[in-house]
């Protein structure tokens, strides 16, 4: 498969006019520093006034237009109201104005045709000019006139100046960029917001012991397990191994858990008298509110919890009867662990969850989201094909969301948001979606991907300004795809440099990762359940950050088998160890004498750090600095960013892209898969094989003394006293010289042959021959 050219992913340098061009040294100074400014015409509302009647009571429906040229903006309206209030604020960009005046216009609400009741209007080179932080303008009430500029009853309450997206009416202003979208929904899923996403807790449930427990057929001793219920977790214990009234477990069962805590964890004691049938014996609720919160790995007491039997009879249930069954629970809040809702490779956040123990931030990030340009059409109104682009950047709790802009291959957005910092080695993400909710379309559809961008915080210098221009690619069963290019400018502020160094000899994790450990398997459910929360809270939200964007920015499914990632891994893997093998090429090239000079040197350093060892560790470390500060020349410049051929992705094959995009379970023809499944087999029976050999090599060093080959053994035990006596009479510098000598030898005293101790080596007995 032919590679596209790798320039097209590139990323590029750019250098935009941020701030205005207020610039003093190399860091800017204004307000919005990390974007381009964007000027906006701005007119806010208020309310009117003794507005005249169309009937002879007086009343009317009055609502706003706001027109200036082919831009128009209306308010909502209101019923039978002559005194309406509306604070509503619209926001014109300069860019498209193609007027001199600016119309706003009070009209009366009718089925037939709307009734002009008066406009004021403005000169827009007479409109005052605002920039924060000046207080808002004030409001002031202005006369209506008619068509031909006489003054007639009726007042406007209106404010009216310039400014730009530093403005704190900006965010919930109505944008003539998005003129053509109707509707409060759809106005509402335009508009940027900031989320706060829920904080998570892991609970912990010990389920230690029940009591006096009756079950319902008297004649057997019951098969008891607890069944435990927190929203839609379900988890069990085994049965009890104690065939008794009085069962026992103590068993650990765990649980995440979002605040605020809307739902009780219910636990069920059931006995399985069938293998597909259980009958309740007891259930109890708790609410969560109750629950005491760990701080640290210190044991908490614990309590007896009431059982509670429900009798139910031709599907109604009759009244509630208590009796003497109780369950042994020990239950708390896990407060020193990170609940993990993503990758340890690119987390955002690694603090504890309880507040008490976090500790001071270290900086301030500032990610200013500028535009993108090239973007690919994602679908087609009208025959016409088109994107409403938005973009969403997590980091923390905190998730932010810039506002649609409507209809274009261009967006400009010149948005800034800022996060504190609590660890340098950190992950930012920024995704591109097109919004799908608009125009009428399908609500229960989904917002589609453009791409994302990571950027690890530990990669960049302090309190500098990068702006550069990444690519968006996106991998598709047909292969990758570059959908366009975001431009983006980022800012790494610390506050304390002598705190982030301190971070770097401290543990990844909170403290109880280490002293209590959840296994791979546990954490692995726990983060799913984790993104469910969140995609399920954030999606509540007003406008929703919906479940494919969060999963999406999650990347909940990056544990699922790719043949594709495999092989990236694996090339990942010889990388690591390209360094190793280029070192014993080049000890061997040393060995067979390639080249006299080096290796005559080669001879003269291992003669002196022989006869000197106490300079061994110094010229270790003294080489590795001067490797350090060779490389300095060399550090890259620029914050690393996706790599389609570190990730395999241009060289994929498409019938491994289609297997990756396969839901689980599959859904592609039985024959499909039965090919997929022997080329799985093949691949696992390489790695077999692999896995075979270490573990018969490992099984050769333990059979030397064994005496599983006794004449092996024999063999290297009488060595081994020979070699005691030997080291113990002759100096261990001469010893030392003779081997190192010996290695280095000229290859007209070598031997094609394998050495005398790999030959000994191979031949020691494996327990392969025990294998079936």
């Amino acid at each position: 498969m032919q590679r596209p050219p790798q320039e097209d992913y590139s990323l590029k340098e750019t250098k935009p006019h941020l701030g205005g061009g207020k610039v003093t040294g190399d860091k800017l100074t204004s307000t919005y520093d990390l974007v381009e400014q964007m000027e906006y015409l701005y007119v806010r509302v208020v309310k009117a006034r003794d507005l005249p009647g169309k009937d002879v009571t007086g009343s009317c429906d009055p609502f706003v237009e706001v027109r200036l040229g082919n831009y128009r903006g209306i308010t909502r309206h209101f019923e039978k109201k002559s005194n309406p209030e509306w604070n509503q604020v619209f926001a014109f960009s300069k860019e498209r104005i193609q007027a001199t005046v600016l119309e706003v216009t009070v009209k009366d609400k009718d089925v037939v045709k709307d009734d002009f009741m008066g406009l004021v209007s403005f000169d827009l080179n007479e409109i005052p000019k605002r920039v924060p932080p000046d207080s808002p303008l004030a409001p002031q009430w202005y006369r209506l006139e008619d068509r031909k500029g006489n003054k007639i009853r009726g007042e406007l309450m209106l404010a009216v100046w310039m400014g730009t997206q530093a403005d704190e009416a900006f965010p919930d202003a109505w944008h003539s960029d998005a003129a053509t979208v109707s509707g409060t929904d759809s106005l509402a899923n335009i508009r940027s917001k900031v989320y706060i996403a829920p904080k998570l807790w892991y609970l912990r449930v010990n389920v230690i012991e029940a009591q006096d427990l009756q079950p319902t057929d008297k004649g057997r001793f019951p098969d008891v397990f607890v069944k435990a219920i927190l929203g839609n977790q379900i988890l069990k214990t085994r049965v009890s191994m104690s065939k008794s009234i009085n069962p026992m477990w103590n068993e650990d069962l765990m649980f995440v858990a979002a605040e605020p805590f809307e739902e009780p964890l219910i636990l069920s004691v059931e006995d399985r008298v069938a293998p597909n049938k259980d009958e309740v014996l007891g259930r109890c609720a708790i609410p969560l509110a109750n629950i005491p919160r760990r701080l640290d790995h210190k044991p908490l007491i614990s309590k007896w919890y009431n059982l509670e039997k429900h009798m139910i009879v031709e599907g109604e249930r009759k009244k509630e009867l208590k009796f003497a069954s109780k369950i042994h629970l020990r239950i708390w809040l896990e407060g020193g662990y990170h609940v993990l809702d993503e990758s340890t490779h690119y987390s955002s956040d690694l603090r504890p969850t309880a507040k008490q123990l976090w500790k001071s931030s270290i900086g301030v990030l500032e990610l200013g989201i500028l535009s993108a340009h090239g973007l690919s059409p994602m679908k087609n109104k009208d025959g016409r094909a088109m994107t409403d682009a938005y973009c969403v950047a997590k980091y923390g709790q905190k998730w932010v969301r810039t506002r649609t802009i409507i209809d274009s291959f261009t967006p400009k957005w010149n948005e800034q948001y800022t996060w504190e910092v609590y660890d340098p080695c950190t992950v930012i993400t920024i995704g591109v979606f097109d919004n799908c909710h608009l125009h009428g379309g399908d609500k229960s559809g989904s917002d589609s991907r453009i791409g994302k961008v990571r950027i690890r915080l530990s990669t960049l210098e302090t309190d500098r300004v990068y702006t550069h221009s990444y690519p968006l690619l996106l991998l598709h069963s047909s292969g990758v795809k570059k959908m366009g290019e975001i431009h983006l400018a980022v800012r790494f502020t610390c506050s304390s440099l002598l705190n982030m160094m301190y971070k770097y000899s401290q543990p990844l994790l909170p403290k109880m990762h280490y002293i209590h450990p959840l296994t791979v398997s546990q954490l692995d459910i726990l983060r799913h359940q984790a993104t469910q929360i969140v995609s399920m809270r954030l999606g509540r939200s007003e406008p929703p950050l919906r479940r494919e964007v969060v999963e999406y920015m999650l990347d909940v499914g990056s544990h699922m088998w790719s043949m594709r990632r495999s092989k990236a891994n694996f090339n990942r893997i010889v990388g690591v160890l390209s360094g190793l093998i280029a070192v014993g090429k080049w000890f061997d090239q040393i060995c067979n004498w390639k080249n006299p000079i080096t290796t005559v040197l080669i001879h003269i350093l291992f003669l002196i750090l022989v006869l000197y060892p106490e300079l061994i560790l110094p010229t270790i470390f003294l080489y590795l600095f001067l490797i350090g500060v060779w490389y300095y020349r060399w550090r890259p410049k620029h914050p690393p960013h996706m790599d389609t051929r570190l990730s395999g992705a241009d060289i994929a094959l498409p019938d491994e892209l289609d297997e990756e995009f396969d839901t689980f379970p599959t859904t592609r023809h039985p024959d499909i898969v039965r090919v997929r499944y022997d080329r799985l087999r093949s691949i696992a029976g390489k790695i077999q094989t692999v896995v075979g050999d270490l573990a018969t090599q490992g099984e050769r060093l333990q059979s030397l003394l064994s005496w599983r080959d006794p004449r092996a053994t024999a063999l290297f035990v009488i060595f081994c006293l020979v070699a005691a006596i030997v080291l113990y009479v002759a100096p261990f510098q001469v010893v030392a010289l003779l081997t190192g000598f010996y290695v280095l030898r000229h290859p007209r005293f070598r031997h094609k042959l394998p050495s005398v101790p790999l030959n000994f080596f191979r031949r020691l007995p494996a327990r392969t021959d025990c294998m079936l």
